[in-house]
């Protein structure tokens, strides 16, 4: 079986990787970035030629398992409200002495569950100890899987939710209640949500700010996870300004984050805003939160790193406990 490639479904993934355990894989994969052994390439995007959607490739490496991967995935911006995924694709995982294929995973799944994880790893270094009030913008896989988050780092008790289909986000609400000790119900307006928060997650598909500075309290601590373009952003220049921004990676921030650059094209920062990534604030290297009244922003675009890693755990747990499906692609011997 040494030679076999496993493949994985969204249910194989959903049922592997729980939460709690993907938020210190995750810190795992940043603090590894950080330290110098893993290898991430900005993405590469291929549009279609009427602009309606892309395919996204991110490659990277991560040494201290020895594996490599790519997720390949399409965004199609026209399939919300359908039954098919805006994001759809795959991992590809490979090892790195001989190059073999090891897993072929579902990245809808990796992806809705790692980039909550990120953010609680960001949330659970940079929030206050006393964050019991989130607010939630967006009401679809990333705002159900960053409650899960938010919840497995800090004790919240209140969740206020905007989206921009109300029944949307009456619905949100129920569910949280339904899962969750939290008090929960649905707002009319973005900023009624964000008021006195504690914890804000941005986590919509808008192309223009959902988040404005001037409702932000101070101490509040902002997950920014919604745009991983240049063009598109969920927080107005103030918002940026006001926070000590933290990022996954500095550069992919300086290439690829829309919220840093409209807000630096304003001329409301600077790349000297950038205070660390949060590897570095894992290793030490830098400090976190220094008041309880300063806002802090984590801007996550998201890092192929932490796919490879997420995927190398789930491929590890299935092999161990006889998940998945098991196919020899070079079958040449066979």
């Amino acid at each position: 079986m040494e030679d076999t490639t496993l493949i994985l479904t969204g249910n194989d993934v959903r049922a592997l990787l729980p939460m709690a355990r993907c938020i210190d894989l995750m810190a795992d994969a940043l603090t590894a970035l950080s330290h110098g052994e893993a290898t991430v390439p900005l993405r590469s995007l291929m549009w279609l030629p009427d602009r309606s959607g892309l395919l996204g490739m991110m490659p990277g490496h991560y040494g201290p398992a020895n594996v490599m991967g790519i997720k390949v995935v399409s965004v199609m911006p026209g399939n919300h409200g359908t039954r098919y995924d805006a994001h759809q694709g795959a991992v590809l995982l490979f090892e790195t002495r001989h190059g073999r294929p090891l897993a072929l995973v579902d990245a809808s799944a990796i992806t809705a569950i790692r980039t909550a994880a990120v953010s609680g790893a960001a949330t659970r270094l940079l929030a206050r100890e006393d964050a019991e009030d989130l607010a939630i913008l967006g009401s679809g896989t990333q705002a159900t899987t960053h409650l899960e988050a938010m919840t497995a780092v800090r004790g919240i008790r209140r969740l206020r939710v905007w989206s921009r289909t109300a029944e949307h986000a009456r619905r949100f609400a129920e569910r949280a209640v339904e899962l969750y000790d939290v008090e929960a119900r649905a707002t009319e307006t973005a900023e009624a949500a964000v008021r006195d928060a504690h914890v804000i997650c941005t986590t919509t598909s808008s192309r223009e700010p959902v988040l404005l500075g001037d409702w932000i309290a101070p101490g509040a601590h902002i997950n920014a996870v919604g745009s991983s373009v240049r063009i598109a952003r969920e927080l107005d220049a103030a918002a940026v300004a006001r926070s000590r921004l933290f990022v996954d990676r500095k550069e992919s921030t300086l290439n690829e984050s829309g919220d840093f650059l409209l807000a630096k094209a304003e001329g409301a920062v600077t790349d000297r805003h950038i205070v660390a990534e949060l590897g570095d604030v894992l290793l030490g290297l830098a400090e976190g939160r220094t008041s309880a009244q300063e806002i802090t922003l984590f801007e996550s675009l998201g890092l192929a790193v932490e796919d490879v890693v997420a995927a190398h755990f789930v491929s590890q747990e299935a092999r161990h406990r006889g998940s998945g499906s098991v196919v020899l692609l070079d079958d040449r011997d066979a």
